[in-house]
């Protein structure tokens, strides 16, 4: 008995003075054990990315996954204003302006008003900003911090608000976008006039003066199974370089898009291909910060696709056998991992609307 009584005091100091690190005074984050907040902040969205997804870093990966580096896990419910199951407009609207708005809808309320963006917020704070897509750079997720429309698919429209936009560095396909428009309006022009360096070709080797326009595909980028390369790391890498020689700080997001087409085709091997990819990317963001320990990192994912786990093959419990459940999104709750200074505050289960809650009173506030 005397045993348990130790046990439990000993427990109750643990809890204790885990608690003492964080507060909440006047609805403001603050940290107490290093009295620190970051100065910059990278946003890596794996589209798509479920908990087994995460999983299949650890059992398809030839290198020690990423994931394993954080200690900081918590939960977000993903549903938007309009359906119980989101889409990627919703959700990445949801990380980028801290509201609930419908299936669709791109920087917009559900009353279709603009909402801004943690992005334009902290651009006119100072801190640079970038985005970075494996998808085209005007597809629902790195539109949703940049530009306003009431529909996911007016890419023209979307395209339009780049070269005016508070965005520094942004890299991914959607050359289509911006070259061959039914209005014939020439955007690399404009993106130029408006301080941008334009590279269609590959990734640069060095960086200008200037900001960076990086558009190497037509539509999305090519599949990582099918020759891609390190572009998604090789781009962060060159973002986080270019985006640190701001003294005052930066926001990037970085996003692994085509987990989610990989689990909307119910192909295993190209959303595993994806997912890989993108915990080497983590990495790269995960060095940088163990260096720049003024940086906070966040991964997390919009949604689920493909209903997609892990299952054993055939009643085989050595062997694993990728399987779907359907081609399209679910309701699963999505994993959310934190590391530097403000991690502990993405802790519990919450709405995905508090990332961005969590980010601005990080960041900004």
């Amino acid at each position: 008995m005397k045993k348990i009584s130790l046990f439990f005091s000993a427990s109750l100091l643990l809890i204790a003075s885990s608690c003492v690190s964080v507060q909440v005074k006047d609805n403001k984050l603050s940290t107490t054990s290093t009295n620190k907040k970051p100065k910059n902040i990278i946003l890596l969205i794996g589209d798509g990315m479920g908990l087994s997804q995460v999983s299949s870093s650890l059992f398809f990966n030839d290198q020690p996954s990423n994931f394993e580096r954080f200690s900081t896990i918590g939960l977000i419910k993903t549903s938007s204003s309009s359906d119980v199951i989101t889409d990627s407009a919703a959700g990445a609207t949801a990380f980028s302006a801290g509201i609930k708005t419908y299936n669709g809808a791109i920087g917009m309320n559900k009353d279709t008003i603009p909402a801004p963006t943690l992005l334009e917020e902290v651009s006119k704070k100072g801190l640079s900003t970038g985005l970075i897509a494996t998808s085209s750079i005007v597809h629902a997720t790195p539109a949703s911090f940049f530009a306003h429309v009431k529909k996911r698919r007016q890419y023209d429209d979307i395209a339009a608000f780049m070269p005016t936009s508070d965005v520094d560095f942004f890299a991914g396909g959607g050359q289509k976008f911006f070259n061959d428009r039914k209005d014939g309006r020439n955007l690399y022009s404009e993106l130029e006039e408006n301080g941008f360096q334009v590279y269609t070709d590959k990734l640069p080797t060095t960086l200008s003066e200037k900001k960076e326009a990086i558009l190497l595909a037509e539509n999305g980028m090519p599949k990582k199974i099918d020759g891609r390369g390190d572009f998604l790391p090789d781009a962060t890498q060159l973002a986080l370089k270019q985006l640190a020689q701001n003294k005052e700080g930066f926001f990037l997001m970085v996003e692994g898009s085509q987990i989610d087409w990989g689990g909307h085709s119910n192909d295993a091997d190209y959303l595993i291909g994806e997912l890989i990819d993108f915990d080497k990317t983590i990495g790269v963001a995960l060095d940088f910060a163990k260096i720049n320990e003024e940086t906070l990192i966040i991964v997390t994912a919009d949604h689920e696709t493909g209903g997609f786990t892990l299952a054993s093959d055939e009643g085989d419990y050595n062997k694993i056998k990728p399987t779907f459940s359907t081609g399209g999104h679910s309701s699963t709750m999505i994993p959310v991992f934190a590391k530097g200074p403000g991690a502990e505050h993405f802790k519990g289960i919450y709405e995905n609307t508090e990332i961005y809650a969590k980010m601005k009173q990080l960041i900004l506030e």
